[in-house]
């Protein structure tokens, strides 16, 4: 292969099935990961025609509404089955949609945020399948004239993993479109019997469609993730992932530069961003194995298989005139307005109002992030780090509120040793035994130097086994306060240098880095008692007698 010929998204490829899969590629693959500082493409296995890997995106996000799309029915995650289905919702003969208000304000504001023209007039359509969990055997959607079209989303990369390297790069938003959800089919293997959850039936999705412009898992992840973080900042979507409330299918092609695009295969239904990056990293290489082994790419559907880490087969892609699509004659044409198109007489009670809900959008996630680098003076990554996991920002900003530390000092412990723990012990911010309270009383102790960097992180630890101890009561029981007497300190100091002859005489002889092993020495024998400032000055004083 021809080798690091290849840099860049679209771009040059490395072998990064390790990064955050925790073992080899199965069956021998490679996945991909895009390296964005440039934008040259990899050559293939001969080395003679470099691969250009194209992806696109279509994200299903369940809207955050009490009922359903066109029913009055009840929304509501792991309820009884069949328990929140109206007639409607079963497809009864005679009963109608009626358009859920809240579902249509939440797709313009959806729509808003990712800087999409509002279409002011929006048409349902009848979409034909024959699936058991479908009992109509078709789906509303907007096909013809989505709600929303020609937007864009701003995402951001790491450059070679390093957080302190950053690039911003844009996807184009083609259209985001109002439709139901289907039921849910349960497999029963034992009893060989399909059983069918219709709860799920008719609730209010946002489809949104990206184009093809990006070339990577890595990128593909990047971009649903801070569509994710948008979608929870309006309130539009809880969006989480783990309730099927987001949901992903990533269309995936390879061909030669200047050449047509090549056949897409669709990987549906992928509930989660690492398993995204990981099926379309996988799709791609399979792609290119494939052509560079003379074999075809059908144009199929296939699922990714989370367990195995590949794609495997599902059915074969329908194309959009299997689905008859037809106007649904039981919805009139969706009117929206602004300011200007607003007639004077009109309740406002009874029409979405597009400026309305422009002018009451709440900050985004990016420029959360510039002000948290503003107000604070924290790094840019930091701040990238802060809003990525959910309700960090409120606990950082509400450890600030209640401690003498500076903001830059107090970033290091939440990030550092607060979230090293959350993922050690796999735990959300919310259920941290060690709360913000409890966090700033900490370090109020340590910015007054009553304790050692070394004795807070004891504490740290001893907070986190959840005992309902406060700081104060742990640095009393464990008697980790500061030695005050700094005689005692110099005595301790002294016995460290007589007993390091080699280490005293290599600092003597300008190698000053060995003072950092002297003031460790000083610290264990103080058991993390000692303020390391004042340690080095003491023996900076003594070794130069």
């Amino acid at each position: 292969m021809a080798a690091a010929a290849a840099r860049g998204c679209g771009g040059v490829w490395r072998r990064a099935w390790q990064r955050g899969a925790g073992g080899p590629a199965p069956r021998g693959q490679r996945a991909l990961a895009c390296n964005v500082r440039a934008g040259a493409v990899p050559a293939g296995k001969s080395g003679l025609a470099p691969w250009v890997p194209v992806v696109g995106l279509e994200i299903h996000a369940q809207i955050s509404s009490n009922s359903k799309l066109f029913s009055g029915s009840q929304v509501q995650f792991a309820a009884p089955p069949n328990s929140l289905v109206s007639f409607f919702d079963a497809s009864l003969p005679g009963t109608l949609p009626v358009l859920n208000r809240r579902c249509v304000e939440a797709a313009v504001m959806t729509g808003l945020a990712l800087n999409c023209s509002i279409n002011k007039k929006s048409l349902f359509d009848r979409k034909h399948y024959f699936y058991a969990d479908l009992p109509a055997g078709y789906q509303i959607t907007q096909q013809r004239v989505p709600i929303a079209v020609n937007g864009s989303l701003s995402y951001s990369l790491c450059i070679d993993n390093k957080m302190s390297q950053m690039v911003t790069k844009t996807v184009r938003i083609k259209q985001i479109q109002l439709e139901q959800d289907s039921g849910k089919s349960l497999h029963d293997d034992t009893r060989s019997q399909t059983l069918v959850d219709l709860n799920r039936a008719g609730v209010g999705l946002m489809e949104v469609v990206m184009e093809p412009d990006m070339c990577c898992g890595e990128e593909a992840a990047a971009a649903v993730r801070e569509l994710q973080l948008i979608l929870q900042t309006l309130g539009s979507s809880q969006a989480v992932m783990a309730e099927g409330q987001l949901r992903v299918d990533a269309n995936v092609s390879v061909h030669h530069p200047g050449e047509p695009y090549g056949v897409r295969t669709e990987v549906k239904n992928i509930n989660s961003i690492r398993f995204l990056a990981k099926a379309v990293d996988y799709e791609i290489q399979r792609q290119i194995e494939e052509l560079e082994s003379g074999r075809t790419i059908l144009n199929e559907t296939r699922t990714f298989d989370s367990k195995l880490g590949c794609t495997v087969p599902m059915r074969d892609k329908e194309e959009k005139q299997d689905y008859r699509f037809m106007p649904e004659p039981n919805l009139p044409p969706l009117i929206l307005y602004d300011a200007k198109s607003l007639p004077a007489n009109m309740n406002h009670q009874q029409v979405v109002n597009i400026d309305w809900i422009h002018e009451r959008l709440p900050d985004l996630p990016s420029v959360k992030r510039a002000k948290l680098v503003e107000q604070y003076g924290i790094l840019p990554e930091h701040s990238f780090t802060l809003l990525n996991e959910d309700g960090l920002t409120e606990f950082f900003e509400d450890v600030i509120k209640q401690t003498q530390m500076k903001p830059k000092k107090v970033i290091g412990w939440i990030l550092k040793d607060l979230l090293s723990y959350l993922k050690q012990y796999s735990l959300t911010v919310k259920e941290s035994p060690v709360s913000s309270f409890l966090l700033a009383d900490l370090l109020n102790h340590l910015e007054k130097k009553e304790i050692s960097s070394t004795a807070a992180k004891q504490v740290f630890a001893e907070l986190w086994k959840g005992e309902g101890k406060t700081p104060l009561e742990i640095i009393k029981e464990k008697k980790l306060q500061l030695i005050q007497d700094q005689k005692d300190l110099e005595q301790i100091c002294q016995a460290v240098i007589d007993g390091q002859e080699n280490e005293v005489m290599a600092i003597k002889a300008g190698n000053r880095k060995v003072l950092n092993k002297l003031i460790g020495l000083v610290q264990r024998e103080t058991r993390g008692r000692s303020n390391p400032v004042l340690v080095k000055q003491l023996l900076e004083k003594k070794l130069s007698e």
